[in-house]
């Protein structure tokens, strides 16, 4: 049986965000793309993936009794980001900034779950996933984001960046199902696009 992408993303998050990231973290599979009615959707998609990683993540450093903030795990990512984009011949301090933005915002999704998991320590996911397996899918997602970067980099340095912006964050949220954590979420994620 044959089923269509946006049907699959529909499945997806009707199961649930936890189920969803276990199974594609565990098959390698890349979730739908939003879809589009901005030329920015497919940024703003993979940094609402990005985000949507947060959960598993928590989880692991829930139960490993772990600090949410990683610095040297975050100057890892900076440092590679960094040498990315220039060898992209694009602003570094452009790019460091939209991925501390992103950083943040992942680690304010955490900070929730946290807080939650505090109050409700059965709503933790009984089995985490292997850290390592997100963390190279977060690695893979910030190459997606980067690669985005530079195919919009003439839209988002435009007067015409900030409208399609918020379209951008309207096809994702609306195509995503994301709720009103995860939508401040993105937002502050995304925040620095239009330079």
């Amino acid at each position: 049986m044959i089923i269509s992408t946006r049907r699959c993303a529909a499945l997806a998050a009707s199961a649930g965000l936890a189920v969803f990231v276990a199974t594609t973290l565990r098959v390698g599979a890349v979730p739908a793309r939003a879809d589009a009615t901005s030329p920015l959707t497919a940024l703003v998609d993979a940094a609402a993936q990005r985000l949507q990683i947060a959960e598993p993540v928590a989880a692991v450093k829930w139960s490993t009794h772990s600090a949410i903030e990683d610095p040297a795990r975050v100057q890892q990512e900076l440092n590679t980001l960094g040498a990315d984009a220039s060898a992209q011949r694009i602003d570094l301090g452009y790019v460091t900034r939209v991925f501390t933005d992103q950083i943040n915002a992942t680690e304010a999704v955490e900070y929730a779950r946290f807080a939650d998991w505090q109050l409700n320590p059965s709503d933790v996911q009984a089995v985490p996933p292997d850290l390592s397996a997100t963390r190279s899918t977060i690695d893979g997602l910030n190459q997606t984001m980067l690669t985005e970067l530079v195919h919009d980099w003439d839209l988002l340095h435009s007067s015409a960046c900030a409208p399609q912006l918020d379209a951008a964050r309207s096809d994702v949220i609306r195509s995503r199902q994301l709720d009103n954590l995860y939508q401040k979420a993105l937002s502050s994620a995304t925040e620095s696009y239009c330079a």
